[in-house]
């Protein structure tokens, strides 16, 4: 009975006329963002942050919330539509859905990945709903020394973000680290790394380095290498789908949408490692296998769904113990710092309303995105012809905008035209940015936990690895670390890399 009183307290929450506007630009950003090729969901959030701070914590959340997993689904769109993925995820959607649409059936293959992330979101929100209080509850008895040891696990595994060289990946995290440390310390209130500018007693803007290192930085690299799209499908037509459709979609759906809950959890690009396996599972499984690559529409449900699945379950580590799973989950948690709420395992008690009206939000949003998806196809199809070049002045104003209104000062946007130039000198030099941004969001509470559980053991560091719990997050952090040295893992991450 809990589950469905906190589920009723959702539904006050997220049935709000405010709370459903919201969610509805939310949703129907994010469409607009995956249609886009080349800006994605984590640009637009980081770009979008600055607008959260004058909102309420529920409107804000459930509106970045629905950009992410609306992302999601506007993906498919390009990738069906020109060959083209708008999300990384939605790269094996555009083997056989883009050989659909040359078919003459682009309109079946728009509905089957609609319907099917519909159907993977609607289950994956079941799950988080479930999975997340029992979470919470073990979290709860988390000490300052268990706390730090989930933090040591949670940046380990934030390796799993970039790909390519693990040397590269351990830098950008302790260049966040170090990154964090810059402001006024809590415990002495001494100044460190300010270099005497006033600015920087109270820290980096979050805001502001994360709009340069992914927001300007992602437009400096379409910019240099913006390619003409052109849509080889005017007008979509069959949307309904045969009756022969709906049963050759029925099993891979439900397989996609049950591997990509499960791979979501995972830190890194769980959605994206989901839509891959369920493509390769249905190759195998399907009895239509020779029509694979050639337009077989297990091709196209299976990955939307696993990779919906998998956006909508990349929640649950960052809703319960505040680890931040990829990058977006990273701005959802700088989005909460934002408006003034501890990520942890006691976002559920304190913040119940916000919480449960983020997870009903997302069947309404799932829901709306049909709606969005379907009938507008027509608009879609339009925005895909807007050359880069025309959009991208807008959005570096509406950047300048965002950073300098957060504390209506220039030294923020200065911040943030020096973020972007490093992120894109980073990106030359083949370093990824995500594991900078975790490092420099976990940094500040890994320290505090540090000197809270040395306090509490009297400097003895042995107490790390008394408490069970501590000791058990530590050798799971040495093993995922194994695991991502082991010969396979690093050849793999270098190949990934460089396609």
């Amino acid at each position: 009975m809990d589950l469905f009183s906190d589920l009723w307290l959702g539904a006050n929450t997220a049935f709000v006329p405010m709370n459903l506007a919201y969610c509805f630009i939310g949703c129907l950003l994010g469409t607009a963002i995956g249609v886009l090729p080349g800006l994605g969901p984590t640009a637009t959030i980081a770009m979008l942050l600055p607008i959260t701070f004058g909102l309420p914590p529920e409107s804000s959340l459930i509106m970045l919330a629905g950009i992410f997993y609306g992302a999601q689904y506007g993906g498919s769109t390009t990738a069906i539509l020109i060959n083209l993925p708008g999300e990384s995820s939605s790269v094996v959607t555009a083997i056989d859905g883009y050989q659909m649409a040359r078919n003459g059936r682009a309109g079946a293959a728009l509905s089957t990945a609609a319907l099917g992330s519909f159907f993977a979101g609607s289950v994956a929100t079941v799950l988080l709903a479930v999975a997340a209080p029992p979470l919470a509850a073990i979290a709860l008895k988390f000490g300052p020394a268990e706390y730090f040891s989930l933090m040591i696990l949670g940046l380990v595994a934030s390796v799993a973000l970039a790909s390519g060289s693990l040397l590269k990946a351990v830098a950008m995290i302790l260049l966040g680290l170090l990154l964090g440390c810059i402001g006024t310390d809590v415990e002495s209130g001494s100044p460190r790394y300010v270099f005497g500018i006033p600015e920087l007693y109270d820290g980096l803007n979050f805001v502001a380095v994360s709009m340069g290192i992914f927001g300007i930085c992602e437009i400096m690299r379409n910019l240099e290498d913006e390619h003409e799209r052109s849509v080889g499908v005017k007008r979509v037509t069959g949307l309904m789908l045969t009756k022969a459709d709906f049963k050759r979609i029925i099993a891979p759906v439900l397989r996609g949408t049950a591997l990509g809950s499960v791979l979501g959890v995972l830190p890194g690009g769980g959605a994206m490692l989901a839509s891959f396996a369920s493509y390769a599972v249905e190759k195998r499984m399907s009895p239509n296998r020779s029509e694979f690559g050639k337009g077989a529409i297990e091709g196209v449900a299976a990955p939307e769904s696993a990779n919906n699945a998998g956006a909508q379950t990349s929640f649950i580590p960052m809703l319960t113990l505040g680890i931040p799973g990829n990058p977006v989950m990273a701005l959802m948690v700088g989005a909460m710092i934002i408006q003034g709420i501890t990520p942890g395992p006691n976002v559920i008690s304190d913040e119940p309303a916000m919480f449960w009206g983020m997870i009903v939000s997302m069947w309404v949003g799932n829901l709306m995105l049909v709606i969005l998806n379907l009938p507008l196809i027509g608009l879609w199809v339009r925005m895909l012809t807007i050359p880069y070049h025309v959009l991208f002045p807008g959005i570096i104003a509406f950047c300048c905008i965002g950073a300098y209104s957060i504390n209506n000062s220039v030294f923020d946007v200065f911040v943030m035209t020096g973020f972007a130039i490093v992120g894109f000198a980073l990106s030359k030099l083949r370093f990824e940015p995500a594991p900078l941004l975790l490092g420099f969001i976990l940094g500040p509470m890994l320290e505090e936990n540090l000197r809270r559980a040395m306090l509490i053991g009297q400097g003895d560091p042995t107490i790390f690895v008394r408490s069970p719990l501590s000791l058990a997050l530590l050798i799971v952090a040495v093993l995922v670390l194994a695991l991502v040295l082991s010969p396979s893992i690093s050849r793999k991450r270098e190949e990934a890399f460089t396609e």
